[in-house]
């Protein structure tokens, strides 16, 4: 049974040039080296983490065992996902692109569309890795957990490190912000790669209190006096250390760590942009043409001590 297609529009006249595809969600996390990304996992990784408590003793002549070696692990465990799509060949004979399938009764499907249709689903995979990453949950068709349902769900979460949230717009996001600084402990402020990641909405109201909506002393015309014309795109910072956006992080969420403290595993890279077009006449006589992907992803983060969270809720918490 073909996946249900709806055609809702008429052929006329030669192929235009192009198709217009709804905006989609870019998955910066990956293309921006916001994680550590951890390739070729056949199965999954194990990483063993070493901790001690005091080690430095007063001297003796003796040797004396100085300290407790703890060792516990993280699991990354990539969960397996595909695309699977199935259209029949018909539903384009008198629509879209009609005269590039030919006049024969073996069609093939129009070139172009076929073009489209993978940078398409490929980048609709891309969106939905992105937001999975981020506040994914496994026990959803297509989802593996992301890192707000993992720290949800993790007793070792440190309650001083764990900010209530609220609504974040532009009259409150430095207070919020300043928040999240205030809970980062001495051992991880000012390590390198400490990066305060944050919603999109968190993102927005940001930029736009900069640009003197905001309150806390920020001026009515902004950075550089410029009001909403101060920003460029440009990287930003708060309190110096850099805040990035994280597209796929649900509304009002922030999280503050090291880069290399959160991880994306995969088997293979190249799996997320290889999609296959199957084209079933010449296997079992049919116009279905198949569209196929595979890939496995997962995230993980390595010492749940060095990460402060913001509109997390935890009831785990120690």
């Amino acid at each position: 049974m073909a996946t249900t297609t709806s055609i809702t529009t008429t052929y006329a006249g030669e192929f235009a040039g192009k198709y217009v595809a709804a905006a989609l969600l870019t998955a910066n996390t990956i293309e921006a080296g916001l994680v550590e990304v951890k390739p070729n996992i056949k199965y999954k990784q194990v990483v063993k983490k070493l901790s001690v408590n005091d080690i430095l003793k007063d001297e003796s002549c003796d040797f004396t065992a100085t300290s407790t070696i703890t060792l516990t692990e993280r699991i990354l465990e990539p969960k397996e996902l595909q695309v699977n799509l199935q259209l029949c060949k018909k539903d384009f004979e008198s629509d879209w692109d009609a005269i590039s399938m030919g006049y024969s009764s073996h069609d093939t499907l129009p070139k172009s569309f076929a073009d489209f249709l993978i940078g398409h689903v490929a980048a609709k995979v891309a969106a939905k890795i992105e937001t999975n990453i981020w506040s994914g949950d496994e026990n959803n068709t297509g989802e593996f957990d992301g890192f707000e349902t993992l720290l949800a769900n993790d007793a070792n979460l440190v309650a001083a490190q764990e900010v209530t949230g609220t609504t974040v717009d532009a009259s409150n996001v430095i207070t919020e912000l300043g928040k999240v600084v205030d809970a980062i402990p001495s051992r991880l402020y000012g390590q390198p790669g400490l990066q305060i990641y944050v919603a999109q909405n968190v993102m927005k109201a940001y930029v736009r209190a900069l640009g003197g909506f905001g309150s806390a002393g920020l001026g009515a015309a902004g950075v550089g006096n410029n009001g909403t014309q101060w920003y460029n795109g440009s990287a930003l910072s708060f309190d110096g250390i850099p805040v990035v956006m994280a597209q796929g992080m649900s509304d009002d969420v922030m999280i503050a760590t090291t880069k290399d403290n959160l991880w994306f595993g995969t088997g293979l890279l190249a799996d997320h942009n290889e999609v296959k077009v199957i084209d079933m006449a010449d296997l079992d006589g049919s116009q279905n043409v198949r569209i196929v992907m595979r890939m496995s992803a997962g995230v993980q983060y390595a010492n749940v001590e060095d990460i402060v969270t913001y509109g997390i809720a935890n009831a785990l918490v120690s």
